[in-house]
């Protein structure tokens, strides 16, 4: 990263010495890498999931929502902490660590992921434009010039207030679930009082659930993230903050589509496949303005998820092989940096507009990979932050360090499960 990073810590620090407005201001301004990249995870392919828990089970599925937050949050600290005590990159981390060659098989893989995962997120723009009436012809190289114009002609503080700014649209999502007006005491007893069915489908939607939770390329585009803010190890009860609250509101929204469509889907006894055929449902249902407030979210956190997931793609590759890279360099400066964004962003679109592109297995096979992926860099992730060489004196300890290998043996087994019930 450049060094323009290190002097927005300084002044960010001196506000916490001022009054109450002061101190608001210093926790906002360090807010972004965890919220948006928790929020993000609520992409096309997540908003799909939630939808069908919610419209096959019902309520029965929310109680999974606490549960989640505790694991995505855990999995976010680790990484803003690894991100301000070495001040570098997952993907930097792992080269210097574990050597170029497993660096560049594993961030090649990962990129792949990423590529898949940005497809269907470039499909969901289009499913979700198609709602309202806009061909994917238009609304797929509208969304993908918005993005590429955003990250190409911005530096890192513009980004991430514009992710910041967009990741209120997903209060979409808790307006549509108060229109349909749920019994909201009937939500609090399936949150803490689990009703678990002993059925097949119900146990592969809450792999599915908790697999949408936590990406493998979440942990790297955070920790670049957070390393570009300029985070230092004393803002790391900041950076933890940010994880949290991004945690949290995350999975609120996961609670808030649920709800929506387990009162009206699900009493309804209408069956859907896709967030899109969701929306449609609720408009009989619910009214054009869930409908429109669904579509809305659908569209939005697409379009976000897909210019983030670039980021992600380009943040690992970068990383190792050692490029420079970062959002505050110019093209001139960074030029593999942009050449990659700008490549992955076109690849996506293109394949979604491609007349018989196998669009449906790609996304398969994505959820191949990143059921393969996800224990290793869960894995790799605690190697590295348990390691007093790479962290100093913010080595893993405690009860971080046994929650974060408890959670990575739970869902290496959860992923194990997905990929047996996959192929």
């Amino acid at each position: 990263m450049n060094g323009s990073a290190a002097p927005r810590a300084v002044r960010v620090g001196s506000l916490f010495r001022g009054g109450l407005m002061a101190r608001l201001a210093f926790v906002v301004g360090v807010l972004g890498p965890g919220m948006i990249t928790a929020n993000v995870d609520n992409d096309a392919g997540g908003i799909a999931t939630y939808t069908l828990a919610g419209a096959h089970f019902g309520f029965d599925l929310l109680w999974t929502i606490p549960v989640m937050a505790v694991i995505l949050g855990t999995a976010q600290v680790l990484s803003a902490r690894m991100a301000v005590a070495t001040g570098k990159g997952f993907a930097e981390l792992t080269r210097e660590n574990c050597g170029i060659k497993l660096t560049f098989w594993l961030m090649l893989l990962l990129v792949l992921n990423d590529c898949g995962n940005m497809v269907a997120n470039f499909a969901g723009i289009a499913a979700a434009a198609g709602l309202f009436g806009v061909p994917k012809v238009v609304s797929v190289p509208l969304a993908g010039a918005f993005v590429w114009w955003l990250v190409t002609q911005g530096n890192y503080n513009r980004i991430e207030r514009v992710f910041l700014l967009a990741c209120l649209f997903y209060l979409c999502y808790f307006v549509s679930s108060y229109l349909v007006s749920p019994d909201w005491l009937d939500v609090g007893r399936a949150i803490v009082m689990p009703r678990i069915h002993w059925t097949r489908d119900y146990w592969i939607m809450l792999v599915g659930l908790v697999g949408a939770t936590i990406a493998p390329w979440q942990l790297y585009v955070q920790q670049a993230m957070t390393v570009e803010k300029g985070l230092k190890p004393e803002d790391y009860w900041l950076a933890r903050l940010d994880a949290v609250i991004g945690s949290v509101a995350s999975m609120a929204v996961v609670a808030f589509i649920i709800v929506t469509c387990a009162v009206t889907l699900h009493v309804a006894g209408i069956q859907v496949d896709s967030a899109e055929q969701a929306a449609l449902a609720l408009k009989p249902l619910a009214g054009p303005y869930c409908f429109a407030l669904f579509g809305t979210g659908l569209l939005i956190a697409s379009v976000i998820a897909a210019a983030v997931l670039a980021l992600s793609a380009t943040y690992n590759f970068c990383g190792s092989l050692g490029w420079e890279m970062g959002l505050d360099y110019s093209f001139k400066e960074a030029p593999q940096f942009y050449f990659l964004y700008t490549f992955l962003i076109a690849f996506g679109g293109i394949v979604v507009l491609w007349p018989g592109f196998p669009l449906l297995k790609v996304m398969f096979w994505t959820q191949v990979l990143n059921g393969i992926l996800l224990p290793i860099v869960l894995w790799l992730q605690i190697y590295l932050s348990d390691s007093r060489d790479v962290m100093g004196d913010m080595v893993n300890a405690g009860l971080l360090r046994a929650g974060a290998w408890s959670i990575a043996v739970a869902l290496s087994l959860l992923s194990l499960s997905s990929m047996a019930g996959i192929l």
